[in-house]
């Protein structure tokens, strides 16, 4: 597969009024491929969110560069391309919707791309398709639930039908259905569209859906691999101030009791099976 997102020698430091912030993100060097579903983790302050930031030139490094597609997002006569196939949803719906009725938010974005009224009705109907929010299309969207305003906000984004979809946090501020929902929504996505998606989280159950975890602490990579690989090590992403899925710090407390059971249990189904087969069935 080819890369959608590649960092080279990434470094970013924000400005402010007395001067250069300490670096935000330090030399990184990451590859996120097209079509995989990547979960980045780490702590506030760690640079997950302004590493996403740089993934459709919201942001642009003070060092190294970012590629969308091949693209440099330092060129400016490329940034529609970028923002056309890198698409975001922040953690607050409330803030990415404009309109006060469904379908006329999802269609916003078509329309400032101009583009003709039967595309834009078409792109409209699949989006709301996508995000199983077609029965909505004529409501308010500030009538709706959290995790409905959000499926709105992805939709809205789908409809420039990018070919990778950025989440910084955006289930931070929803309920557990809410989040549930919106993961579904991702997943399927991911799944049956082929949309790439970068997932930032500092949910562990959500990060351990994804196919890749990157941890990063620092502005740097801590730690890249399979959910199972990263969430083995308790340790690890413990000195991170980093929690690990509820069902594999079970099975390593009792690991620390002495007993024989494995770690890489990511969901409550596995987390029975295993304590099933370590009483003997």
């Amino acid at each position: 597969m080819s890369a959608m997102i590649e960092t080279r020698d990434l470094t970013f430091s924000y400005t402010t009024e007395e001067g250069v912030a300490p670096i935000v993100l330090d030399g990184l060097n990451l590859q996120i491929e097209a079509g995989s579903f990547v979960a980045v983790l780490g702590h506030n302050g760690s640079g997950k969110s302004t590493l996403a930031k740089h993934m459709n030139a919201i942001l642009l490094p003070t060092g190294g560069a970012v590629y969308v597609d091949g693209i440099d997002t330092a060129d400016e006569d490329r940034l529609l391309d970028i923002r056309r196939t890198v698409g975001m949803v922040f953690q607050n719906p409330d803030n990415q919707i404009v309109a006060n009725v469904v379908e006329e938010d999802v269609a916003f974005a078509p329309e400032n791309m101009g583009l003709p009224p039967e595309e834009i009705r078409e792109r409209v109907d699949l989006a709301l398709k996508l995000v199983d929010m077609t029965a909505f299309a004529q409501h308010a969207p500030h009538l709706l639930s959290g995790g409905q305003k959000q499926r709105v906000a992805i939709a809205g984004v789908i409809a420039i039908r990018p070919r990778c979809l950025v989440l910084d946090e955006a289930t931070a501020m929803l309920d557990p259905v809410g989040r549930r929902d919106v993961m579904a929504t991702v997943k399927d996505l991911n799944r049956r569209v082929g949309v790439t998606v970068v997932l930032i989280t500092h949910h562990m159950d959500e990060a351990a859906q994804a196919d890749r975890v990157i941890v990063m602490s620092q502005g740097k990579v801590a730690a890249d691999g399979s959910p199972r690989q990263i969430f083995q090590q308790v340790e690890l992403l413990r000195s991170l101030d980093l929690a690990v899925p509820e069902s594999v710090a079970l099975m390593w407390q009792l690991r620390q009791a002495g007993l024989d059971v494995p770690l890489d249990v990511l969901n409550d189904e596995e987390c029975v099976q295993a304590l099933q087969k370590l009483l003997g069935g």
